[in-house]
């Protein structure tokens, strides 16, 4: 998930790379634990699958600070902030249900959390490095929809989950390079 700011200080396209570059390294470790975890929900599964969404409030609040410090605003953070902490909740509970309610809990904070990403990448275009927060919004809105579906299939699985984590951390890093290569364009 991405975050939303409105602002046009230079130093912000310098923090979202890092904040960027730090999401995808998380998202590759956590998508790494979570497909060699993905076969049951056991207590490494379960503690995975609340994790990330509370790294995604961690990533929103540093965010928020960002943004406030250069004199921007954030209000779509704060959706972003209540969307993932609705997320940590329904994951926890979800998980003593078993992996179908899982996959519906993830498939709709996924779809809420890409709309949010789609209106955050095209607020911030003028900033460069968008376009693939705006097409992993898509992909989010898009892959919820699949988990939920999946949720009702005879073998429903984890392992996508770590597919899905994995190609977000790679669109973040596309978006940090490209953001490098406008500060230096600059």
């Amino acid at each position: 998930m991405d975050t939303l700011v409105s602002t046009t200080s230079p130093s912000v396209p310098a923090t979202l790379r890092t904040l960027y570059l730090v999401r995808f390294a998380f998202a590759a470790v956590w998508a790494g634990l979570l497909f060699a975890t993905a076969d049951t929900l056991g207590p490494v599964s379960v503690t995975l699958l609340v994790v990330y969404p509370l790294f995604d409030v961690a990533a929103a609040i540093v965010d928020v600070r960002s943004a406030k410090a250069n004199g921007g605003t954030a209000p779509a953070l704060y959706v972003n902030i209540a969307i993932s902490s609705l997320a940590v909740l329904g994951l926890a509970v979800a998980a003593t249900s078993g992996i179908p309610d899982v996959l519906r809990v993830w498939g709709a904070w996924a779809v809420a959390s890409g709309i949010v990403q789609l209106v955050a990448g095209a607020v911030r275009r003028s900033l460069g490095g968008q376009w693939p927060m705006i097409i992993s919004g898509a992909i989010s809105v898009l892959a919820g929809t699949s988990f939920i579906a999946q949720a009702g299939s005879g073998d429903p699985t984890l392992a996508n989950l770590a597919g899905y984590a994995f190609l977000g951390g790679v669109f973040f890093l596309v978006s940090a390079l490209r953001l490098n290569r406008v500060r230096h364009s600059a």
